[in-house]
């Protein structure tokens, strides 16, 4: 009836949290993450949205992954801070309405803008990656992250991802604005490009661009990220 289909109860049936049985990351919805939590999990800061169950959450250490990253966070100025959460229970993660799309790496390794990365198991271990040389083309906290190994990861992208087959002798350039992540064997290098910095107008941007070659992949956004401290003028 016609009455029901705005009702209460209906919008609770087709809204309401359904126990899937996918294992430790599900997608509840399309831009939430349910974590069945039963250990820890490493996760954003300021990601968790809602849980249930005896779950604690620790910021963090200053020191904890080692001198060598403090150092390179501090260099790299990034803004994405992790959290650990410990416990038993169901935890729901999202990060500003951003798709999320589960990954199940098989000791393998991949590379994932800081922005991008929303949570991880700590059976597989990381470190962040500093882009030297456009670290001098542009202001901002560009970096990315290195996870290798065996365990999931979940990555964020604004609207629907795009990913690009790389192969030898075909490179592929991105904006790094766009670039979301990439196959572990890669490693881009950047170039500038005056004339489209001159057809956009801008200071940065598209005039500046990552060059991918090998054998391997690059995931793209149809969305250029802001980076604290960088203007888009």
């Amino acid at each position: 009836m016609a009455e029901n289909r705005y009702s209460i109860s209906e919008f609770i049936r087709e809204t309401q949290q359904e126990d899937k049985g996918e294992g430790l990351f599900e997608l509840e919805t399309p831009r939430l993450l349910e974590v069945n939590l039963d250990g820890q999990v490493w996760a954003k800061a300021g990601a968790m949205v809602s849980y249930r169950g005896n779950i604690k959450f620790e910021r963090e250490g200053i020191l904890e992954h080692g001198i060598g990253r403090l150092f390179k966070k501090a260099f790299t100025g990034e803004g994405t801070p992790l959290m650990k959460a410990n416990g038993n229970g169901k935890l729901y993660l999202a990060d500003a309405g951003k798709k999320i799309s589960i990954l199940n790496l098989k000791n393998e390794s991949l590379f994932v803008n800081g922005n991008n990365l929303l949570a991880f198991e700590p059976a597989l271990s990381w470190d962040i990656k500093l882009m030297r040389k456009i670290a001098g083309m542009m202001a901002g906290g560009l970096f990315n992250i290195k996870i290798t190994g065996t365990g999931m990861t979940a990555i964020t992208t604004h609207y629907e991802p795009l990913t690009l087959a790389i192969a030898q002798g075909n490179p592929v350039y991105t904006d790094p604005h766009a670039t979301v992540a990439w196959s572990g064997n890669l490693s881009p290098e950047f170039v500038t490009d005056v004339q489209l910095k001159t057809f956009f107008g801008r200071g940065s941007g598209e005039s500046i661009q990552m060059k991918f070659e090998g054998d391997g992949f690059v995931v793209v956004q149809p969305y250029e990220e802001t980076y604290f401290g960088q203007s888009s003028e």
